[in-house]
């Protein structure tokens, strides 16, 4: 996935209400962007980071400019959580994930409404996939999700052990969002109701994956080979 705009950098100097990010650009200008991430960015929010933001000219947009990379300790980290469908969707579509080979479909309601990720259809056959971006990481290589609480997380792999009960195919992928880990755990510690979700979810028969990204301002892409699960 290639950015459609030039990415500019900048320096963070606070994020705030969750989705409001203050920054610094190389000019000396301070502006307030938009940061598309509801989690907490634990390691990632820090003042004074060298962050990667995406211009726009759109006048319904108050925001001129939106948080999608940051430089922390040698790696690139993608912020922005809605990119990591849009990789995906680019691997599957390019038969580029084995096991998930097939025609795909985006956003196709299921369970107690609810819209899975992706719809695969493979010789027939249905495998439902959700994707989850991970961002976080408090041990070298290792990445770990959620980095706060999700009671949607947690529905998400109850709603693919019931597509599994039914006969289905189902597929949590994890979406390792810098490019500093090659190793994936649930951060239980966070939250041990998901992480209870994902281990039913497992006995259950639904699939785990992990896969990182290749990440630069100018392109961000799914890596060649699987994240080892721990």
């Amino acid at each position: 996935m290639r950015f459609q705009t030039e990415l500019v950098p900048a320096t963070l100097i606070r994020r705030y209400k969750r989705f409001l990010a203050d920054i610094r650009l190389s000019d000396g200008r301070e502006v307030t962007a938009h940061c598309p991430n509801p989690g907490s960015m634990t390691g990632l929010a820090d003042a004074g980071l060298r962050v990667w933001v995406e211009p726009n000219e759109d006048p319904k947009k108050k925001l001129k400019y939106g948080l999608r990379l940051v430089e922390v300790a040698g790696a690139t980290v993608v912020v922005d959580t809605g990119i990591a469908n849009r990789v995906v969707h680019e691997a599957l579509k390019a038969q580029l994930i084995p096991g998930l080979e097939g025609e795909v479909r985006a956003e196709v309601p299921y369970g107690e409404k609810s819209r899975a990720d992706f719809l695969v259809t493979q010789n027939g056959a249905r495998i439902w996939v959700e994707v989850k971006s991970v961002t976080l990481s408090r041990e070298a290589g290792l990445a770990e999700f959620p980095d706060s609480k999700t009671v949607r997380g947690a529905k998400h792999l109850g709603e693919l052990s019931a597509r599994v009960s039914e006969g289905d195919r189902a597929v949590m992928l994890y979406l390792v969002s810098r490019t500093d880990c090659d190793r994936f755990h649930p951060a239980a510690d966070i939250d041990p109701t998901y992480a209870a979700a994902e281990t039913a979810a497992r006995a259950a028969g639904v699939t785990i994956m992990a896969f990182a990204v290749q990440a630069s301002p100018e392109a961000v892409t799914i890596g060649p080979a699987p994240v080892r699960l721990l």
